[in-house]
């Protein structure tokens, strides 16, 4: 009698180790997540930020447009400034760059990795080029004596010029930054950061010419 409980105690201990499972969420789910690649946050977020900084240039640049046509008026000091002509070459310059950053973009849609970095560089060389002659173009005013404290019109021409290429030159940093980004190791995809370098680059390209315009028909 004694040999059967003994037999049954055995039996119901072997039994009840081992029906257990394993508990859901343990070990086994979570080494099958550790090799998971992360997941990159919402690309959304990305566009909002570089439109809320555009927005803010805007509002910076508009009110020194606003300042420059009130002082224009009011002004009796007031002296037009004669523009340098290698400024109309720059806008050209800048022009074709936004043209070029468009196709490279086509190219990367296209999965064209070759022809992306091909024109990608060239809208890089383009925006250099576009800083280079507006450097010239300070250059040649300084060697006919006209500096940015001279008068109220050349105050605001140096202001205008020189915040504006601050702002490209973000953006070209932004071009390298495209360009030599690693993106299979970042938060952001390639393709979003081509498209928000984009935004940016367009909106500089359109604020020059409007910048070029009101000095123009300022003077």
């Amino acid at each position: 009698m004694a040999t059967q409980d003994t037999e049954l105690i055995v039996v119901d201990i072997g039994g009840g180790g081992g029906g257990k499972e394993p508990p859901a969420g343990g070990d086994g789910g979570g080494d099958g997540d550790k090799g998971r690649r992360p997941r990159k946050p919402p690309q959304r977020r990305y566009s909002t930020a570089i439109t809320l900084g555009m927005i803010s240039i805007l509002v910076f640049f508009l009110g020194l447009c606003s300042a420059f046509l009130v002082l224009k008026h009011v002004s009796q000091a007031w002296t037009p400034l004669h523009l340098p002509k290698i400024l109309w070459l720059n806008t050209a310059t800048l022009l074709l760059s936004s043209y070029t950053l468009e196709k490279a973009r086509r190219r990367l849609s296209a999965i064209d990795f070759p022809g992306f970095r091909k024109l990608w560089r060239a809208t890089t060389i383009l925006g250099i080029l576009f800083l280079t002659g507006q450097l010239i173009a300070w250059l040649q005013l300084v060697a006919t004596g006209v500096y940015i404290a001279s008068n109220q019109a050349t105050s605001f021409f140096y202001i205008f010029t020189v915040a504006h290429a601050v702002h490209v030159l973000g953006g070209v940093a932004a071009l390298v930054y495209v360009a030599t980004r690693n993106f299979e190791k970042g938060k952001i995809s390639r393709n979003t950061a081509a498209e928000i370098t984009s935004y940016y680059w367009h909106f500089m390209d359109g604020l020059w010419v409007f910048l070029l315009l009101l000095l123009y028909l300022g003077r």
